[in-house]
């Protein structure tokens, strides 16, 4: 048996079982493959393929002004729940008395019964009442809708409209109701189209600040990248050409059905981290082909387009169906988001296979112009990395060991990790919703902003209302309210004794649904976010599984290596783990909480760890597959385990290292501004991208193909007649 640190032989050809027989004899002209016609004819006709992308630009990109207005700020909801049904109801047969109305609190420092105080009232209420999107304004009641001590009351200012349009009457009225606060009077709207609206545009401000504050870091990792300032732009074109058409489509889109607004935002973060990661990998690919002896422009994008190329469709589309997954929870917050990120990446991947390799093929040896003093262009193999190759080949069980205690150890804390909806403190202190919100609990108590709304038919009316009075957790109901339309639907509204984003109302909605009549639904804003976060709860662990396999099925088609791909996609789940691992420190448990400037809620976001899981395997298996699919380029020529995972880290370590450390310079920015969901996002991904291309990519995967030898890349007899021939190898 060979000693694990001896050199294995190094044969000088490829075996005749790794050659591709189309290819040819060993000396002639290797025939471009699809791929590498695709950029033959993309050069070619380079003025064609101009013409079409500035039309696909130009054309879509007139809708892009329109993305902030047109996209919805609600959706985060489990469509079939039952609070979505009370709602529904609550809209179609109370007057849109629904958890999507409008609350206008006036507070004084007097009785609301006084003249200058009810002029304020009535000048809110004609304010609401001039809105279309709203059915009726309900007037502050006694006992009801006028706080105890008299001096704060509620409008109710009901639904006419779908839950998004009322987030965007939220956005257009919540700034004239304020400026009615005057001489001792304030006026605040809130209820949950109000904190969306908030919630959206404090997060939409954070991420614009932070993304202008990562543009000169981006910049700057870019030009040291590449090496030159021609180069550098490459990325950028690639960006803003999948930006713009993502963005007018989405607005297309959103006039069939509502996209979240947050679908935006995700898109124009991928579609910058994959514009970076594709074209760096293209256009080292491409210095490679035309300094190792392809002078010929159009005969390098042919070699760059049947080997990068390759990698490049299919980490797109291990991306796409990463967060394909995602569409499997019912919400369709969740849907469009996941669907605006495939989109850019969609555009990305279209961009990067045909307007990439046509300017390349223009630009020639012009690529290097513009070109850094100390920068070596033509250097496809990094000698740095080719060196740490040779002292993980050399020490693969000392390396490969550290790494995997620090992820073990990071992602230990996971087993503790709590996720729950964002409260009322993730929002200023000065916006409209938490204002309102406020002075509510101060005026009625601590669980009045999660008024439960309680629907049942009218003969089982004085049944609930008398089992409410008597239920735990609940403080105070109002007298029932039948539906004027005559359905035969009565409802009661219950006030908890706790506040909305306190475990304890989960127990109090359970043991209400469990104990009042089987016709009885129970639901609210506040259930709205419970009944999400169960559905959240019960899909992840099946989002994951969908990732996972259908990542490995790719990676399996791809590479035909079942060994590796099962490692490869495996090994994903560690940086992942160790993510979420620092989350729960940070975020759960509050270290480091002073010096990023937040207040811990003790959990962190339900909607993180499904949606998180889904971008952060997206974006490790977009360095799996560059990284793997080098190695197996290298395994074809040489049939050499050794020069695989040397030659893949010398080759393809330099493009990882750079495209992780723009993604990490994007994300932690977000850490740095806004409310607590954009620190989230940044930590969490920020960490993960680390973690992944540090000590998975460029370490523990590298030592995985060490340990395995030539078994990592054996294919099953059986399997090899199933699989197609995709082969990395263009010469």
């Amino acid at each position: 048996m060979q000693h694990l640190d001896a050199p294995l032989p190094r044969p000088s050809a490829t075996p005749p079982e790794q050659r591709d027989p189309a290819a040819g004899p060993p000396d002639a002209a290797p025939r471009p493959g699809p791929l590498g016609r695709l950029g033959v004819w993309s050069v070619r006709h380079f003025k064609a393929v101009l013409a079409g992308w500035l039309l696909v630009v130009i054309g879509l990109g007139a809708f892009a002004p329109q993305v902030t207005s047109a996209l919805s700020g609600a959706g985060w909801q489990a469509d079939g729940s039952e609070s979505v049904k009370v709602r529904q109801v609550a809209e179609q047969h109370f007057a849109g008395n629904a958890s999507s109305a409008l609350q206008i609190v006036v507070s004084a420092d007097r009785p609301v019964t006084e003249p200058a105080v009810r002029r304020v009232v009535a000048e809110a209420s004609a304010i609401a009442a001039a809105d279309p999107r709203v059915s009726t304004v309900i007037a502050p009641q006694p006992g009801a809708t006028i706080s105890p001590d008299g001096r704060t009351a509620v409008l109710l200012a009901g639904a006419a409209a779908s839950p998004d349009d009322m987030v965007r009457a939220a956005d257009d009225l919540k700034g004239p109701l304020n400026k009615l606060s005057r001489d001792g009077v304030t006026v605040h709207a809130t209820g949950a189209s109000v904190l969306w609206s908030d919630f959206n545009k404090a997060n939409h401000d954070a991420m614009m600040k932070s993304e202008i504050m990562s543009w000169p870091v981006t910049l700057a990792i870019l030009v040291l990248a590449f090496g030159s300032l021609v180069a550098a732009g490459l990325p950028l074109l690639l960006t803003m050409a999948g930006l713009a058409a993502s963005a007018g489509s989405l607005v297309l889109i959103s006039h069939l059905f509502p996209v979240s607004v947050w679908a935006m935002n995700f898109a124009m973060m991928f579609a910058l981290a994959l514009g970076i990661d594709y074209a760096l990998f293209m256009v080292v690919r491409f210095r490679a082909a035309r300094t190792g002896g392809s002078r010929d422009h159009t005969r390098a994008v042919a070699q760059t387009m049947d080997t990068a190329g390759k990698a490049v469709l299919l980490s797109g589309a291990t991306v796409l169906v990463s967060l394909s997954a995602v569409m499997l929870v019912p919400s369709p917050a969740f849907r469009s988001m996941a669907g605006g990120i495939m989109l850019a990446v969609l555009f990305v991947l279209a961009a990067t296979l045909t307007l990439l390799p046509a300017v390349l093929g223009r630009l020639g040896h012009r690529v290097d112009a513009l070109a850094l003093p100390w920068a070596r262009s033509a250097e496809s193999r990094s000698p740095r990395f080719a060196a740490w190759g040779e002292r993980l080949w050399k020490h693969p069980l000392r390396y490969g060991a550290l790494a995997l205690a620090a992820l073990i150890a990071l992602a230990a804390p996971v087993v503790g990790l709590r996720t729950a909806m964002p409260s009322i403190a993730v929002l200023p202190e000065d916006a409209s919703a938490r204002a309102g919100y406020t002075a509510v609990q101060q005026a009625f108590g601590p669980g009045a902003p999660g008024t439960l709304q309680i629907l049942t038919p009218a003969a089982n009316a004085a049944e609930v209302s008398a089992r409410l009075a008597d239920a735990p957790g609940i403080a105070g109901t109002m007298p029932a309210t039948p539906a004027a339309d005559g359905s035969g639907w009565s409802m009661i509204q219950a006030v908890p004794t706790v506040d909305p984003s306190s475990p304890d109302l989960a127990h109090t909605v359970h043991a209400l649904r469990a104990d009042l009549p089987p016709d009885t639904l129970v639901g609210g804003a506040a259930v709205e976010n419970l009944d999400l976060q169960h559905l959240l709860a019960e899909k992840t662990p099946l989002v994951i599984g969908v990732v996972m396999a259908l990542g490995f099925l790719l990676l399996l088609v791809a590479l035909r290596a079942p060994l590796i791909a099962a490692l490869g996609t495996a090994a994903s789940l560690l940086s992942t783990g160790a993510a979420f691992g620092v989350a729960r420190l940070v975020f759960q448990d509050g270290h480091g909480a002073g010096l990023l400037g937040f207040t811990p809620q003790g959990f962190l976001d339900g909607w993180a760890p499904v949606f998180f899981f889904a971008m952060i395997f997206a974006i490790a298996m977009d360095y799996t597959v560059f990284l793997l699919a080098s190695a197996k380029e290298h395994y074809e020529r040489t049939g050499d385990p050794r020069e695989a995972m040397v030659g893949a880290l010398a080759h393809s370590g330099r493009v990882v290292f750079a495209a992780a450390g723009v993604m990490v310079a994007v994300f932690f920015t977000f850490a740095l501004s806004g409310p607590l969901p954009p620190k989230e996002m940044g930590i969490v991904l920020g960490v993960a991208v680390l973690l992944d291309a540090a000590l998975v990519r460029l370490v523990l995967l590298p030592v995985l193909l060490r340990l395995t030898g030539r078994a990592a890349w054996h294919t099953p007899a059986w399997l090899d007649r199933v699989l197609p021939r995709i082969s990395f190898s263009h010469d």
